[in-house]
């Protein structure tokens, strides 16, 4: 009896062994050929079965991940996932043998070559990640075969050509990433079928044509940005019905004029950033009940009257950026509201006092370039200084200087040629105004790194060595911005300068890896004149961590010189982190070419700008006041260089 029971219970286990689930054979192969290929093996030990139960690859968490879903003894892999690993190589026909695969994940390294056009055969697939990677040619219409797609993501990449049409069939996609994936050209019409579209990132391509109204037929978007474009306005009306948007970016439009009409209904709003849009009309009151408002950034357009009163009321607003328009009147007292972090409403016609509580912000109130006067200020010496330079009693012409010398975002440095860069190492804001000790140069910034992991910086830093020059400590720190970063020389000669702005990547690697991938661009303006578009510091160096200089003659005819560094839209924004992006200059340089051919050219009615106080709001209001005292004197023959803004 008890043989009788031993050989029951033996076969018994002979046949749970048997009756064991086991992953197909076809893609058992297939994929030790990818751990093989992307050298996997320390982390995907495949001795066992992928889909063994409970394995160590097979968790939420993994990575590498391997998942599988059995139906009695049959096991498919469904889940993929080799993420930031920094694989190599173009992309194998051995993934394609995984045939129900529902998630793939490939993003963060560095993949190159097509995408092989055998992807439009993983027809269960529902997400596809191939963001940020080194991938190129076009990218193929087969993705268009992949209907369950719920995510797509090919952004951060090195693609080129227009969109495939055959994406229209992607009905079920609810999120697109797409920015900076090198896709150009108009934007098909047969993507109006994406109704279930959530979040679409198409920012940093050279797409052209209208900013497609069809997107208007999208209501359950969320998220919708597209900066740095080619596209034309306007801004469609039918956005109005976008009534479920949280986050709304657009900048760079062209060609014609944009009303901000179509916000009305938009109360979801969180983020509503709209740069350099063309953007005509008055400020809509209607914006300040907008409960959930963060962040506002309507600057660089063309939208005139007065600030509303009714921005008194946000409830949540705690950026708000109006700079580069044509607005007039005075400030409400009370816009500086107690969760407001910055106000920037530079380059402006406005006048009148400070606002009420406006100390509160701090670093982070820039109203340079406006009316903005001195009557509520108790610093008797600036008040003077305004008196003088609003026309009334001449100022004085003392103390010009022929040369400015700038160690952007750190403490002074003498180069070995002997040049002493003046510190600045000040702490800026989001809109933010500092002039040095000596009041021969001050720095202007405005924008914020929305999503920065590492807070509201505004000055790069690295301990790395940097080659190519004999100074590398002067190209360890830089100052960077989020939009617009300005540098003045003041109380110079007037006369020819030579202008050299010195450069270093110090944000993004140089290296292998995926976090070299990233691309920084920005243009300049010297005088109001582009002299770089789309510069890439890193490109012309030759790599990062590498000085470069570039030199540039300007024209000083009123005591004042600008350099301009300006963020539209371009570049990648997130590698290595969040919020790598924008204008960045390590130190500035200008000197009078000849001092002789400047003689007499000072009679102009622009006096000296002395006794700017540091840190202070009467400083804040002196340069503010000295700079539109020197644009209203400016003669028509010349450029309006404070106020020019950067359109195409």
């Amino acid at each position: 009896m008890e043989v009788l029971s031993f050989s029951f219970l033996a076969l018994l286990l002979l046949k749970l062994v048997a009756a064991q689930s086991a992953t197909d054979p076809i893609e058992v192969a297939a994929l030790k050929k990818l751990v093989d290929y992307w050298d996997l093996g320390r982390s995907l030990n495949l001795t066992t079965d992928p889909c063994s139960q409970g394995a160590a690859w097979s968790s939420q968490d993994a990575n590498p991940r391997v998942a599988c879903d059995c139906v009695g003894t049959n096991c498919h892999i469904t889940h993929l996932k080799i993420y930031a690993l920094d694989i190599t190589g173009e992309i194998p026909k051995e993934l394609f043998e995984l045939k129900q695969l529902m998630d793939l994940n490939l993003g963060q390294n560095v993949l190159s070559g097509p995408i092989p056009v055998q992807i439009g055969q993983l027809s269960n697939m529902q997400y596809l990640s191939l963001g940020i990677n080194n991938l190129t040619g076009q990218v193929p219409s087969e993705l268009g075969n992949l209907t369950k797609l719920k995510s797509l993501s090919f952004s951060s990449n090195n693609f080129s050509g227009h969109l495939p049409s055959d994406l229209r069939k992607l009905t079920s996609l609810e999120q697109l990433y797409i920015d900076s994936s090198g896709v150009s050209g108009p934007i098909p019409p047969e993507l109006a079928d994406l109704k279930s579209l959530q979040i679409i990132w198409a920012s940093d391509n050279l797409f052209t044509g209208k900013l497609p109204a069809f997107l208007g037929n999208f209501t359950n978007l969320r998220n919708l940005r597209f900066q740095g474009t080619l596209l034309e306005g306007p801004i469609p009306s039918s956005f109005g019905a976008l009534t479920k948007l949280e986050d709304l970016r657009i900048s760079e439009l062209t060609t014609e004029d944009s009303s901000l009409d179509f916000l009305e209904n938009l109360t979801s709003l969180s983020i509503l950033l709209l740069r350099n849009c063309r953007l005509t009309g008055k400020l809509p009151e209607r914006l300040s009940t907008f409960s959930k408002l963060q962040i506002l950034d309507l600057s660089f357009n063309k939208l005139t009257g007065q600030i509303p009163n009714s921005f008194q009321d946000f409830a949540s607003l705690q950026y708000l950026f109006l700079g580069n328009n044509n607005l007039s009147g005075e400030l409400p007292a009370n816009i500086a509201s107690p969760g407001l972090v910055a106000l920037d409403v530079s380059f402006n016609h406005i006048s009148g006092n400070l606002p009420l509580n406006s100390a509160k912000l701090g670093s982070s109130l820039n109203v340079v370039g406006t009316k903005i006067n001195a009557n509520s200020l108790q610093d008797k010496k600036a008040f003077e200084m305004l008196h003088c330079l609003q026309g009334n009693t001449k100022c004085s012409n003392e103390n010009v200087a022929s040369s400015f010398s700038i160690k952007c975002g750190g403490p002074d440095k003498t180069s070995a040629s002997g040049i002493k860069f003046d510190d600045d190492s000040e702490i800026l804001g989001a809109a933010s105004l500092y002039t040095n000790t000596n009041y021969n140069w001050a720095v202007s910034n405005t924008g914020t790194f929305i999503s920065n992991p590492k807070g509201p910086q505004y000055i790069a830093r690295t301990d790395s060595q940097i080659t190519g020059t004999l100074d590398s400590e002067i190209y360890k720190t830089a100052r960077i911005s989020a939009s617009s970063l300005r540098y003045f020389g003041l109380n110079l000669k007037n006369g020819l300068y030579t202008v050299d702005l010195h450069f270093a990547e110090i944000a993004i690697e140089d290296s292998q890896s995926w976090r070299a991938l990233g691309r920084r661009l920005f243009d300049v303006y010297i005088q109001g004149k582009r002299v770089l578009k789309d510069f890439n510091i890193e490109d012309e160096a030759g790599g990062s961590k590498r000085a470069l200089v570039k030199t540039f003659n300007a024209n000083v005819t009123n005591t004042i010189m600008e350099i301009h560094f300006f963020w539209a839209g371009r570049g990648t924004c997130c590698i290595p982190y969040q919020s790598t992006y924008g204008p960045l200059v390590t130190a500035i340089h200008a000197s009078q070419v000849d001092v002789e051919s400047s003689t007499g050219s000072d009679k102009k009615g622009v006096g000296k700008i002395v006794g700017i106080a540091l840190g202070s709001a009467a400083g804040l209001i002196v340069l503010a006041s000295i700079f539109y005292v020197w644009w209203t004197k400016e003669s028509s023959g010349h450029l309006r260089v404070n106020t020019d803004s950067p359109r195409k």
